[in-house]
């Protein structure tokens, strides 16, 4: 009987230890999960409360780095055997307009990233250069009719042609899987050494775009937005197309039905706001080539975040603008493409927006 209460007894310690370690266990997961969210209400409190110093004019994404680089604008092939390109991804905003023909090309401003390489770089039109220029950016080109080379020297528009340094290997290469005219790439790294030695300036303060705030950009007003289809030309086709991205919250570009992408790395090129703009295209000589209003302000659409708005847009200072009843409209913080088409046949004929 004795044997038995004293196994009893032990019993009932060892449960009784066995409750405080389960008791003290509880107490120290309890001020682990304390001190987590501690820590973690804390790393909230320093995010929200964290202040930027500077903010990207051509994007409005703000940054503590120093954002004084002048922007380089480069024209960039987009003929079908220049295609995919190199670079594209990284710029912060890309006009796309036809040159001649039916084929579109653009115009790429760098200023938060600056890729290694960029191209095909291709020939110089008078208004890509002029809005270069009125967005205070470095003109990178690669060769022009001899009246457009002299209209650039003549109005004072700094440049850098890849036909002086075709192929140097230090400002330009030629690549050998393409042939002329679509193997000429700007080796980036160069630019601003080789704009300097030119004498000119290389550094640039900027007024940043008009942007919406972040609680504006999840409650953007406008009709549902998902695919969107811009013709170029009907004979031969030449379509660019938008598919929204739900994940990504950005639009990805196709050309003639292929997937626009990074040449090495196949990363499909992706922008946050698609501002497509009417104005007056004329062709003036013989070889097809171009003028394009940029003044006079005209029809527009701006699509963000899968809704579309019917605006307007301006040059505003030599920027071009969304404006809606008067009151300038802001781009979603992030990558712009302004893809350019003609009056004629206008946006109601080239332009389908569909919510698929």
């Amino acid at each position: 009987m004795r044997q038995i209460f004293i196994l009893f007894l032990t019993g009932i310690l060892l449960l009784l230890v066995a409750c405080s370690e389960d008791v003290e266990n509880a107490k120290e997961e309890e001020q682990a999960e304390n001190v987590v969210e501690e820590e973690t209400e804390e790393a909230e409190e320093e995010k929200e409360a964290e202040v930027y110093e500077n903010v990207y004019p051509l994007t409005g994404i703000k940054t503590n780095d120093a954002i004084d680089n002048r922007i380089v604008s480069v024209m960039v092939n987009n003929h079908t055997k220049a295609r995919p390109q190199t670079g594209l991804s990284q710029a912060d905003i890309v006009f796309e307009m036809l040159a001649e023909g039916p084929i579109t090309r653009f115009l790429a401003l760098y200023h938060s990233e600056q890729p290694e390489v960029v191209g095909p770089v291709r020939s110089a039109r008078e208004y890509y250069f002029d809005l270069a220029n009125r967005y205070n950016a470095l003109y990178i080109y690669h060769g022009a009719a001899g009246f457009i080379d002299d209209m650039i020297v003549n109005r004072g528009i700094d440049f850098l042609n890849g036909a002086i340094y075709d192929n140097d290997g230090h400002l330009f290469k030629r690549e050998d899987f393409r042939v002329a005219p679509h193997n000429s790439y700007l080796l980036f790294d160069s630019v601003y050494e080789v704009a300097e030695g030119k004498g000119y300036e290389v550094t640039a303060d900027y007024e940043a775009l008009p942007f919406v705030t972040e609680e504006e950009a999840e409650n953007l007003p406008g009709n549902d937005a998902t695919h969107v289809s811009i013709t170029y030309s009907k004979t031969p086709m030449e379509k660019v197309e938008y598919e929204y991205d739900p994940t990504t919250e950005a639009y990805t570009r196709y050309n003639d039905e292929e997937k626009t992408v990074e040449l090495e790395t196949e990363e499909p090129i992706q922008v946050d706001n698609l501002f497509i703009v009417e104005t007056d295209h004329e062709v003036i000589d013989d070889a097809g080539r171009r003028a394009i209003d940029f003044y006079q302000g005209g029809n527009a659409y701006l699509i963000q975040k899968g809704k579309i708005q019917q605006v307007e847009w301006e040059n505003r200072d030599g920027k071009i603008i969304p404006v809606k009843d008067g009151e300038v409209i802001g781009f979603v913080p992030g990558k712009t493409w302004i893809n350019v088409v003609p009056t004629n046949p206008g946006m109601e004929e080239s332009v389908i927006v569909t919510n698929q």
